[in-house]
């Protein structure tokens, strides 16, 4: 009997996972499925805490929904992604696997390891296929006029369009249950790495809550999301990403979910403001294909390499623990503590903060959030620091600097959001909230809220100083 072997790694699911369903197709195939652990990897990646938990939360539910089906889930536990080649190449020769299937991952380490463990494995005799699983169109298919990748957004987003109006990719189904199913279950150990409670009221693991959680933001809160979308305060965004990042859910799930609900959801609808974030999360997967030096952390603009940030540790905690003397700020950073989770337009302010505020460098603040997300992903994360440090592709000028105080006004005007995180401003009144100090001073309050750190018309000041002097030096 011919035995075929798929190796999970970051696509959690049954649904839609192209590597499962090749694996599925020969009806007469023994199907096996393996996950290897590198929790030494995870740590020089940063992983959090609260991921690693979330990612063993979704492991148990597909090694339960594989056994139903027939196939057993196997685990092993291995160091780094180097000593993983061994450990499959091992599991392939006991087993006796004759084909591997795996989805593709896109980070340089992840794609020199599958380069290498394709050889071994060739090697041995065994036929190795990889799919394109966790984007709606592969690397590299998206190209400008000179057949070279987009640097600007705007226009691959518009070329993405165009060819998902000409072809949609297919989702596939789950596997039909298999001879011998449903199997028993000895759950999978804890991994050996640190692990964090998450809100599983706000962030259910395992593919059946995604999907619950896809169909309802599919159908109504996608057409408000365009209005709704900044506001913190506001249960407006999808809650997606850790399910996305953790490949819970593949793109083309919320893609064909969101065309049932809203057929002219590519036409520019109320619909699409949502499917471009999609985009711009295929954009920056596609740029790391193309250019992998941003996966180590190189800015993608190379005269930005000038810049003499500063290195103030106070500063840096201070933002980190929410104690900036900035409210919007500080209840953004204080909601990732606590959920492993933010906001996105908090995302930009907070980075805007570090890097045009504190001119801290942008890779503190990329390297804290991963240690801190839920929905860490590398190619997203990169995209969006280096976005708010304008040292990235289709960064904003870097003239271009959030003011927090007028940033918390217009997305969070009575402090709605800035309150549930800063208790210690529930008396200052929503006219106010955005700069407590003035309001306190004047009526002789006494807050337990530090004062602003650093004073934004001459921090901002310094820092258009420091990028024209970088500039310069080019």
């Amino acid at each position: 009997m011919t035995t075929h072997l798929v190796w999970l790694r970051n696509d959690l699911r049954i649904n839609d996972n192209l590597a499962l369903h090749a694996a599925c197709r020969d009806s007469d195939a023994k199907v096996i499925a393996l996950y290897l652990s590198t929790p030494e990897q995870w740590q020089q990646h940063d992983m959090s805490p609260k991921q690693a938990a979330f990612i063993h939360a979704s492991l148990l539910e597909v090694q339960s929904a594989l056994a139903e089906r027939g196939i057993p889930l196997h685990y092993q536990a291995c160091h780094a992604f180097s000593d993983s080649i061994d450990a499959l190449a091992e599991f392939c020769e006991k087993q006796k696997v004759d084909q591997l299937f795996y989805n593709y991952q896109y980070e340089v380490n992840e794609r020199q390891r599958d380069a290498r463990a394709e050889k071994r494995l060739d090697d041995a005799g065994v036929i190795c296929q990889g799919f394109d699983d966790s984007l709606l169109l592969p690397p590299g298919s998206v190209q400008s006029g000179d057949r070279s990748m987009y640097k600007v957004f705007t226009p691959f987003s518009k070329a993405f369009v165009r060819r998902l109006q000409q072809s949609l990719p297919e989702c596939v189904p789950a596997p039909k249950p298999r001879e011998g199913s449903p199997l028993k279950v000895t759950p999978i150990p804890a991994f050996d790495y640190p692990t964090e409670a998450f809100d599983e009221d706000l962030f259910p693991a395992g593919e059946a809550a995604a999907l619950k959680r896809l169909r309802h933001f599919a159908t109504k809160p996608v057409i408000d999301y365009p209005a709704k979308r900044d506001l913190p305060a506001l249960d407006a965004t999808s809650r997606l990403s850790v399910y996305l990042a953790t490949g819970v859910l593949s793109p083309r799930q919320c893609l064909h979910r969101v065309l049932h609900e809203h057929p002219d959801a590519l036409d520019n609808s109320r619909a699409f403001t949502w499917l471009n974030e999609l985009i711009w999360r295929e954009f920056y997967r596609h740029l790391l294909v193309a250019y992998p030096a941003l996966c180590r952390h190189q800015p993608f603009i190379d005269w930005t390499r000038n810049v003499e940030w500063q290195r103030n540790d106070a500063h840096f905690d201070a933002w980190k623990a929410g104690r900036t003397g900035y409210p919007i700020v500080d209840a953004a950073m204080r909601q990732m503590k606590a959920l492993g989770w933010m906001h996105n337009r908090l995302r930009m302010i907070t980075a805007s903060f570090l890097v045009k505020d504190l001119l801290i460098d942008w890779r503190e603040g990329e390297r804290y959030f991963m240690q801190q997300l839920l929905d860490g992903d590398l190619a997203a994360n990169n995209g969006g620091w280096q976005w708010a440090a304008s040292t990235g592709t289709d960064a904003a000028p870097y003239f271009r600097i959030f003011n927090p105080t007028t940033q918390g006004e217009r997305f969070d005007e009575k402090g709605d959001f800035i309150r549930h995180y800063l208790p210690e401003l529930a008396d200052v009144p929503d006219s106010d909230i955005h700069q407590p100090h003035v309001w306190a001073e004047k009526h002789h309050k006494k807050l337990d809220y530090p004062a602003p750190i650093v004073d934004h018309k001459a921090a901002r000041k310094k820092t258009l100083d420091a990028f024209e002097r970088a500039k310069s030096a080019a």
